[in-house]
């Protein structure tokens, strides 16, 4: 899920939704029953096959769904094939391929936001120098490169870079080795990992600031639907899960494909862009009610919230009690797949930091059993291996 998603405590609504490990296996749309019910062989294949989905839509995704942030961008730098192979060679049962924003000639590309200064070399190109720019973008002014100022040909000249080198210094070691994917080379790749493995693979992508885009008339959603109708990837059933921050973004697909479709909520006190643009007055602590849950229910399949609204933290960083988000959704028949876990301690609760170096790994393994034991069905990962070996402990356990 693409934003960094800042997260905020919200308030305590008391312990329920711990110890919902039993009722994992039916949880929301008996979704990875049988996965559960022998644990031991399921984890064991889904660890080497990504998951034995067997055409059933997302009721046929393991519970709990690991989903790989942007490919692994816990290796390698985030949306780039190389990214996203590595997430599916890892065993991550989804890929979130990727944040999808448009060109200036319409094409549909992945990157985490359409300021592309922190995610390419653009700034060592002196030809695009004077396509510096600030832009203001729900809101907030934004100083770089935009996707929106470059043809698609232009932006193929460009290499992908880590975004964030002062964290994931190793990562800088793959700085110039990938290109930006437009989505239609996401497909292919999919379409080609699919052959090869004997499954189908899945993904996860976002449409990113769409009323943005759709003011500068590039609107996301019609382009988006043609090509997933052109490669017959809009079916209920499609392993293909869309995903956005923006309601009535999804409520726009929803009338243009059939694919399964989530709706981010970042923290309880923000408003969706689109929500402050028509001037709707609500924020996402409206929308996590039951009755905004049961609102979303009859447009969207999920939900993926920000892990502070499902284990809100205290003022030192240390985690509190479960709020009800998680019971809530499954009764409107959500299903919830939040975001984002990362391995190292200045992005964990306060509670599984280790040491005084903020870039090394804390208790990774902990924060995800406290995470799964909530009862969601599934989480955004960076890093989908130890996501994926914290699953095998929590199903096992």
């Amino acid at each position: 899920m693409g934003n960094e998603k800042s997260q905020s405590a919200q308030e305590n609504r008391g312990t329920a939704g711990v110890g919902r490990r039993s009722l994992l296996g039916a949880a929301v749309l008996g979704a990875g029953a049988a996965a559960l019910a022998a644990p031991t062989t399921a984890s064991a294949a889904d660890r080497g096959s990504g998951g034995n989905h067997s055409g059933q839509g997302v009721k046929g995704l393991p519970v709990p769904t690991v989903i790989g942030h942007r490919g692994a961008s816990g290796y390698r730098p985030e949306h780039t094939l190389g990214s996203y192979q590595l997430a599916l060679d890892m065993g991550a049962h989804v890929i979130e391929a990727g944040d999808i924003v448009p060109t200036k000639d319409g094409h549909l590309v992945c990157r985490h936001e359409p300021e592309i200064g922190g995610t390419t070399d653009v700034s060592a190109h002196p030809e695009f120098a004077s396509r510096k720019t600030t832009k203001i973008i729900d809101g907030v002014s934004t100083t770089g490169w935009f996707t929106e100022d470059f043809t698609l040909a232009e932006l193929k000249t460009l290499r992908a870079k880590e975004r964030i080198p002062g964290n994931r210094q190793r990562n800088t070691l793959y700085d110039g080795r990938w290109e930006i994917p437009t989505f239609e080379e996401v497909l292919a790749w999919r379409a080609e990992q699919s052959r090869k493995r004997g499954r189908e693979v899945w993904i996860y992508p976002e449409t990113k600031h769409p009323t943005y885009f759709r003011k500068l008339g590039l609107g996301l959603e019609e382009r988006l639907a043609k090509i997933l109708r052109a490669h017959g990837l809009h079916r209920k059933n499609s392993p293909v899960i869309l995903q956005s921050f923006e309601p009535t973004s999804i409520q726009r697909l929803n009338k243009l494909v059939d694919n399964p479709l989530a709706v981010l909520l970042s923290t309880a006190g923000s408003r969706p862009a689109d929500f402050v643009d028509i001037g709707d007055p609500r924020t996402v602590a409206d929308l996590i009610t039951p009755k905004g849950l049961a609102e979303i229910a009859r447009y969207a399949n999920g939900i993926g919230p920000t892990l502070d609204l499902i284990i809100p933290k205290d003022a030192s960083g240390k985690l509190l009690a479960p709020t009800t988000l998680v019971e809530d959704a499954h009764a409107a028949g959500l299903i919830l797949h939040p975001y984002t876990m990362r391995n190292e301690n200045t992005f964990l609760p306060a509670d599984f930091k280790k040491g005084t170096d903020p870039n090394a790994y804390g208790d990774a393994f902990g924060a995800f059993k406290a995470y799964y034991a909530t009862g969601i069905d599934g989480i955004f990962s960076d890093n989908c291996d130890t996501a994926l070996l914290a699953r095998e402990d929590f199903v096992n356990g």
